[in-house]
């Protein structure tokens, strides 16, 4: 009988497969260490942690560069940081547990649990799903609405309401528009089905079971946990340090602080078919159905790309493509002065967690090297180099600021006494807005956002330039243009400040007395 030998030779081959595979490993991540340092130095980031999970494992875990620009305390891998909407994976995944115990379905109705819960259209506000919510296509243009939280003391229950004010950007149900405002809305379908809060529930259900147990929702929390990452804007080319925001009231949509170790169990526990430890905590079915395409993006099928992609679609809290034809599941965060990449390869079981504590952030340079070096493809390809030459090319091409300040208009004068534009404005999707008068200069304070407070100085005619008074990470230069009837009666407000995410347009002010 000669498959004895055999079978003893396989069993001796294992340990010396074992040991090459981590030989192998360790080359990789050798190289990988290195590419991180000298990324971190090209796209001058304060500072940033990286873990790498493999089959079940964390292989990698180290911190690069500082905490704080200016001093010597270095990241490592049990740092915190806001990750921002990567949080929006833990909320599809409470609803998934909920679904698991027949407490709700994903095709329920909104209003079944809000019945306050009203959009653009009463026909689209009675007919939006969980998974509508969940997969970015109520109809909203992508951060619709963010101005309502952003900075503000609003309730979350208030933010929602307010939403029935913003106009759709597309037809209910065909488009992709991300929406914070509808993770909110998930927040509190999830605060109305259980009676707790968002925060009890992810702790409860998840943080605690996976051993995240310096995770939280709460900057007042951050001296205790200690060991943590300071956020930075970045102005004229330099990073400047900025007082964290406190996200907690909104965290369904993007609330956790955590570190790359202990995002790096969320996603074994992914990976791993919902189990963690032996618990089962949420079903293959559920998971199953967050992982599936809900809200389908556009693909170049007519070119070429790095990543032999064929479909890109959002599932529920993550983003889904192939990855040289594997499936790719992720997501990043953007917090003030913090930027973040949880990306995973179920079929390997690899996945990868990047934290920053800066606004220009290589995440996904970091991301892409290493998948691409454990899948053995782009060997010549320097993720880094490429991507940041593609970045300094799109700051180059948005001239919306340099093009805004050189149309300013020397000589010209307001329209009216600087008492005139003074008062009380209102905006339907936000609340009161106060100009008034300081040291012979017009202040603009906004209700809820004491943060976003600012001097007004003349820029030209009735447009006066924004002075914050505190570093904003999302913005800077910015204009109000101050409205006036044919009698010359000041009737309302126009913002401009340009930037990608938070618009202030939206607001829409209107004068009141």
């Amino acid at each position: 009988m000669r498959y004895f030998p055999i079978l003893l030779a396989a069993v001796l081959l294992i340990p010396f497969t074992v040991f090459s595979q981590e030989n192998q490993n360790k080359e990789l991540l050798d190289k990988l260490d290195s590419f991180y340092e000298q990324t971190l130095d090209e796209w001058d980031v304060p500072g940033m942690s990286v873990a790498v999970v493999k089959d079940g494992e964390v292989i990698f875990s180290k911190g690069y560069g500082v905490k704080e620009t200016g001093k010597t305390d270095r990241p490592d891998g049990n740092t915190v940081y806001p990750i921002a909407s990567n949080s929006k994976a833990f909320t599809a995944a409470i609803i998934g547990q909920l679904v698991d115990e027949g407490k709700c379905s994903w095709n329920d109705k909104v209003q079944q649990y809000l019945p306050w819960f009203q959009l653009y259209n009463p026909t689209v506000s009675s007919q939006v799903t969980l998974r509508d919510l969940l997969s970015h296509r109520v109809g909203f243009g992508t951060f619709s609405g963010d101005i309502m939280w952003y900075k503000s003391d609003l309730k979350a229950e208030q933010i929602v309401r307010n939403a029935k004010y913003l106009p759709p950007a597309f037809e209910f149900r065909d488009g992709y528009g991300y929406s914070n405002i509808m993770y909110i809305a998930a927040g509190e379908v999830i605060k109305a089905i259980t009676g707790k809060s968002w925060y009890e529930n992810v702790k409860e259900r998840y943080l605690q079971p996976l051993g995240m147990v310096r995770t939280t929702i709460f900057p007042d929390d951050l001296a205790q946990i200690g060991n943590f990452a300071i956020p930075h804007a970045r102005m004229n080319d330099k990073n400047i340090p900025i007082e964290f925001t406190d996200w907690s009231e909104i965290a369904a949509m993007g609330g956790l602080i955590s570190s790359a170790n202990e995002v790096a169990r969320w996603m074994i526990f992914n990976m791993n078919h919902g189990r963690y430890d032996e618990q089962q905590l949420l079903s293959e079915s559920a998971l199953n159905m967050i992982w599936t395409p809900h809200n389908i993006r556009r693909v170049n099928h007519m070119q070429k790309n790095d990543f032999n992609n064929h479909f890109n679609a959002y599932g529920l809290g993550w983003g889904l493509r192939d990855y040289h034809g594997r499936l790719f599941t992720g997501h990043t965060g953007g917090y003030d002065g913090m930027i973040s990449a949880v990306s995973m390869l179920p079929e390997e079981k690899l996945g990868i967690v990047v934290l920053t504590n800066g606004m220009r952030s290589p995440i996904m340079a970091v991301t892409y090297q290493t998948l691409d070096a454990f899948l053995g493809v782009n060997k010549d390809k320097n993720w880094s180099a490429d991507l940041l030459e593609s970045m300094t090319e799109r700051e180059k091409k948005d001239t919306r600021i340099p093009d805004r300040k050189a149309s300013h208009v020397s000589g010209t004068h307001p329209s009216l006494a600087l008492e005139k534009y003074t008062g009380t404005y209102v905006s339907d999707i936000y609340g009161t807005i106060i100009v008034s008068m300081s040291d012979d200069n017009l202040r603009l304070e906004m209700e809820h956002s004491p943060e976003l407070s600012c001097t007004l100085r003349h820029f030209h005619y009735d447009v006066f330039e924004i002075v914050w008074d505190n570093e904003q990470a999302w913005f800077q230069f910015g204009t109000v243009k101050f409205n006036t009837d044919n009698y010359l009666q000041v009737t309302g407000i126009d913002f401009d400040v340009p930037n990608d995410d938070i618009f202030f347009e939206e607001l829409r002010p209107k004068k009141v007395n």
